[in-house]
């Protein structure tokens, strides 16, 4: 068994601390290498939650030349505004990238079990919101695009293995 199989399964905060203490030396060592880090873990709900999984993840990317630091959240657990406690929704917020390129910007999503033909969008400017179903799979994300304005006719939409590709051609 690893170590880090090892340090999840111990009692108490020593896991938890041990993980922090390796993301925060990842972290430096994205700084350094302007390189992207992920990480996910599924949080077991008591049987009254309907059967649903938590799912809760982070994407941290680092750029080149003090471009700056992004963490962005994904998955199903979000935090109640009102009493402070996690919540479980049915729709995950998948992974996703988000690449300019000099004529389209190409959205990459993680989403597994859907299809191309499951993915739904709708395009307003630079705002590009989609969401799919598949079975009990349910995935929902908004995305700010960069580099100006775009056609909704002009999206193509491609799936492999779980992985959606969405390339919106830029208007001229």
């Amino acid at each position: 068994m690893t170590d880090r199989k090892k340090s999840a399964g111990k009692s108490g905060g020593e896991g938890i601390f041990k993980g922090l203490a390796d993301l925060l030396e990842k972290l430096s060592d994205l700084a350094e290498k302007g390189e992207e880090l992920s990480r996910i873990g599924e949080i077991p709900l008591r049987s009254q939650d309907k059967g649903l999984k938590g799912v809760f993840g982070f994407s941290v990317k680092v750029g080149i030349g003090g471009e700056g630091v992004k963490v962005e959240p994904f998955g199903n657990v979000t935090r109640d505004k009102t009493t402070g406690k996690a919540v479980v929704d049915e729709i995950r917020e998948p992974l996703v990238d988000v690449f300019e390129e000099e004529d389209h910007v190409l959205i990459i999503a993680e989403m597994p079990g859907i299809e191309a033909e499951d993915v739904k969008f709708n395009l307003k400017d630079d705002i590009l919101s989609f969401s799919a179903q598949r079975g009990d799979k349910q995935y929902r994300k908004e995305v700010l695009l960069p580099g100006g304005k775009f056609h909704r006719d002009k999206v193509t939409i491609s799936c492999k293995h779980g992985i959606v590709e969405m390339k919106c051609l830029k208007s001229q």
